[in-house]
């Protein structure tokens, strides 16, 4: 098979160690005799599974008892819509930072009351609004983020202010890229299919106190926080062969890789290795706030939509797969997740050094 470097947003290449592992395991998980893909959620096989991949993230992220972890399905897009069925009263306050925070505004509207307290759309969402504590709705009940932006590549470097109220976060895409501090957050969510596993796994860390300020009007138990927390994620069958590989993902984290402050090394060393090149090209360009400036989610042109195209191509049959740019902005994107090794990055920016030099 040839060598091929991943560079999709999502579902996103995953580390080679653990799709070994999980085809070693394939027909016979631990000794079970059984595939996880083929096992009851009842069994004390994944049982173990489960809690053992619950261990590992509290071990990894210093997650505290008062933080349940979830598994839920249905991506970001149910979020959307969970977010403020189960904690939108009074209102929310939402900062909008592009497709992800304008699709969660969309489906807060139509629950509650929506405050938008800061927006880059004015720049195409190529920087992060830098808000104070008085551009914040005194009444309403949380403050609503997407840290790392995936399409436009954009990153909060600090949380906003939210004194008085909630944080809920979207970290969909930057999830345990780095050392993260659970408790500067009441919620988090994020779709595993960039950096924790497969798709079809969202993981939610929710502080307990957080569920006492729920509606009472939720329409469904299985749209009901409460009702994950209450039965171990397990009320309905979850997607089971998912958190296994969640859990191998995890593993992979803290043994191979040390921990999460040693990955945040690795990232960002793949990041200034494309940005640096970037930065010094003359036909690729980076259209970020420098400040703001993702370290997985890397955008660029050539201000040649042509030439954006040639590339694109030629990249595909050197065995650079997926740079193509999200459809709403064109161009090309990197990402450069936690799977992606950091020769990958340099054997792109050389492809790309080669492409400018026989395309000036």
């Amino acid at each position: 098979m040839s060598k091929i470097y991943n560079f999709s947003a999502g579902p996103a290449c995953m580390p080679e160690a653990v799709l070994k592992k999980a085809a070693d395991e394939m027909l016979d998980a631990n000794g079970s005799g059984m595939s996880v893909m083929e096992m009851s959620h009842r069994s004390s096989s994944f049982e173990k599974i489960l809690k053992d991949t619950k261990d590992t993230m509290r071990r990894l992220a210093n997650i505290p008892d008062d933080y349940e972890i979830l598994f839920i399905q249905g991506g970001g897009n149910l979020q959307f819509s969970m977010v403020p069925m189960n904690f939108n009263k009074n209102g929310a306050d939402i900062i909008n930072t592009g497709q992800w925070t304008k699709k969660a505004i969309k489906e807060t509207e139509k629950l509650g009351r929506v405050h938008i307290a800061g927006d880059s759309s004015d720049k195409t969402f190529t920087y992060i609004p830098k808000i104070t504590q008085e551009d914040l709705d005194p009444d309403t009940d949380y403050v609503y983020i997407c840290e790392n932006n995936t399409i436009y590549g954009t990153k909060y470097k600090e949380l906003p202010p939210h004194e008085g109220k909630k944080l809920i976060a979207d970290l969909s895409s930057c999830i345990f890229t780095e050392p993260l501090d659970v408790t500067k957050y009441d919620m988090i969510f994020a779709g595993a299919q960039k950096n924790l596993g497969p798709a079809g796994v969202t993981v939610v860390f929710i502080k307990k106190d957080l569920l006492d300020s729920q509606r009472n009007d939720i329409p469904s138990a299985m749209l009901d926080y409460k009702t994950y927390v209450n039965n171990d994620s397990m009320y309905n069958t979850p997607p089971t062969y998912g958190i296994y590989m969640v859990g191998l993902v995890c593993k992979w984290l803290e043994d191979e890789i040390g921990g999460l402050e040693e990955m945040e090394k690795i990232n960002h060393k793949k990041a200034a290795i494309l940005y640096d090149y970037l930065d010094s090209s003359k036909m690729f360009s980076n259209p970020v706030a420098v400040e703001d400036r993702s370290y997985v989610n890397i955008p660029f042109v050539t201000g040649n939509p042509d030439l954006d195209k040639k590339f694109i191509a030629q990249a595909k049959e050197a065995g650079f797969e997926n740079l193509k740019g999200h459809r709403t902005v064109g161009g090309m994107r990197a990402s450069i997740y936690n799977a992606m090794p950091v020769e990958g990055v340099e054997k792109l920016v050389a492809f790309m050094k080669k492409f400018e030099e026989e395309n000036a």
